[in-house]
């Protein structure tokens, strides 16, 4: 993913004064800032939902979102989901977000209603359907909130195998958390983005 002098205001407020960013194949990456600074309208502009008043954004082929807040039917199953997903994504079969439900421990909540799951299973099903058609470019908002300990070790092993396959993952979070896993981390200030000293160069 390539991110040109993207600007965005709100009236006479700039949030973002000429971002650049170059996400390359196979890596890890972060970006922080406090709440304010512009990560979400950051977010919504690389996910295509909000144009930029200026700058160009380019996703080189299959493209992933993860949203913070989790968009789904409480009425349908896990396994419902699933199967919209797949005929959303021109999918074969379930093969591979059966292996993700696996790595992430909630295989046995597939015939659950989303409406009874808890809030990390449910955080859970999400990531499972951002990641389910194997994109090249992920793009990960707050992924891990609410999961316990063992499950966040094992996003963050997903994450790290992911990038070993020659993924690009963009992790965006308020805070800069376990920054040793990261490639590279950046920081959002000031409406533009800095390397951020925690993650060696």
């Amino acid at each position: 993913m390539e991110v040109e002098d993207v600007h965005h205001a709100y009236r006479r407020r700039a949030v973002l004064r000429g971002v650049e960013l170059r996400l390359r194949s196979g890596t890890l990456c972060g970006i922080v800032g406090e709440n304010g600074a512009g990560k979400s309208t950051l977010l919504k502009i690389l996910s295509g939902e909000l144009r930029p008043i200026r700058g160009v954004v380019r996703h080189g082929g299959r493209f992933g979102y993860c949203p913070q807040h989790v968009v789904l039917n409480d009425a349908l199953t896990v396994r419902q989901h699933l199967r919209f997903f797949q005929k959303a994504y021109r999918l074969a079969d379930l093969r591979y977000a059966e292996e993700l439900m696996d790595v992430l421990g909630f295989a046995g909540y597939v015939d659950e209603r989303a409406g009874v799951l808890s809030g990390g299973t449910r955080q859970k099903l999400n990531v499972t359907l951002a990641l389910m058609h194997d994109p090249q470019v992920l793009l990960l908002d707050e992924p891990y909130q609410g999961f316990d300990w063992d499950t966040y070790q094992r996003f963050w092993d997903l994450a790290a195998r992911l990038r070993d396959a020659g993924r690009s993952i963009l992790v965006v979070s308020h805070l800069a958390y376990d920054t040793e896993r990261l490639d590279e981390l950046w920081r959002l200030e000031g409406g533009v983005l800095c390397p951020d000293q925690a993650v060696a160069a």
